[in-house]
């Protein structure tokens, strides 16, 4: 069995005859410089997050690794040391490093690709052990999992789904806990006028939840998708939720308290808020 492999391994070294042997540039593929962290973080173009400038990384913007978003959640929930934590989009992996600084043992998936190696990437230049990473579907994952969390994070996420109504329906399956960031429609802050309303149907869709009429707006990325920086859903087009009927979809799958915090009329894409919720 060890000769054959080895004859295998041999064959596969033996120089091609110069004809077939293929470009150079397969040769760009390898880093010849002093291994560092700054040579991970180049390989994946389109960072939104940055690192703690101590690291000497130049990545993205954004300390998604301090976001008040997410220490804002962690106050409402209490101490997480221990817990169990699902977090849907980790996108490049700040809100991650939050989480298990705080103790949880989290489960992350991000559908996708470039995300998800960013994640990697983020995970290892922070040395993180108690996270793991997954690439796929999170719906699928919710669907299929009979894992139940002591805490689901879903922030950035419920406005880009193609379905939101199921995703909230999966989550109260698998937790009594939960937080969104997440865009919603409202006609006062955001009037059919409202130059952000362009990208949206004319009209809502009235979808039954539970017994409650939720009001959903079809949406489409127009173009933002073609950006290495895009951090959209899997769908080109997906739906909002008017705020009222997200709160109240909220209340009809048992999360019974909610509060609310960082309301933000103004955002560029269209009105944003934090959710807390818990059963």
């Amino acid at each position: 069995m060890l000769s054959k492999w080895l004859g295998k391994l041999r064959r596969r070294s033996v120089p091609a005859p110069l004809s077939a042997q293929k470009s150079p540039r397969i040769f760009d593929r390898y880093v010849i410089s002093m291994p560092t962290h700054q040579n991970a973080v180049d390989v994946i173009q389109g960072w939104t997050s940055a690192f703690p400038p101590e690291f000497g990384i130049k990545a993205g913007a954004l300390a998604t690794y301090l976001d008040p978003r997410i220490a804002w959640m962690m106050n409402q929930y209490g101490p997480l040391e221990g817990k169990v934590v699902l977090e849907l989009g980790p996108l490049e992996g700040g809100h991650t490093v939050m989480l298990e600084r705080a103790g949880a043992i989290v489960d992350a998936i991000e559908a996708n690709q470039s995300a998800f190696l960013r994640c990697l990437i983020t995970k290892e230049i922070f040395g993180l052990s108690r996270s793991r990473i997954w690439l796929g579907d999170f719906v699928r994952w919710l669907e299929g999992t009979e894992k139940t969390y002591d805490l689901i994070v879903a922030s950035g996420v419920l406005y880009h789904a193609n379905d939101p109504l199921h995703l909230i329906d999966l989550i109260a399956k698998r937790t009594d806990a939960v937080y969104f960031w997440t865009h919603f429609m409202d006609d006062e802050f955001m009037p059919p006028s409202d130059p952000r309303r362009a990208v949206f149907a004319d009209k809502p869709q009235i979808q039954d939840f539970h017994g409650v009429a939720v009001r959903t707006y079809l949406r489409t990325y127009r173009g933002a998708a073609n950006h290495a920086e895009f951090c959209g859903g899997p769908m080109d087009q997906h739906r909002w939720l008017h705020r009222d009927d997200m709160l109240a979809a909220l209340r009809a799958v048992g999360f019974s308290h909610i509060t609310l915090e960082d309301v933000d009329p103004d955002h560029r894409y269209g009105p944003a808020m934090s959710i807390y919720a818990r059963k």
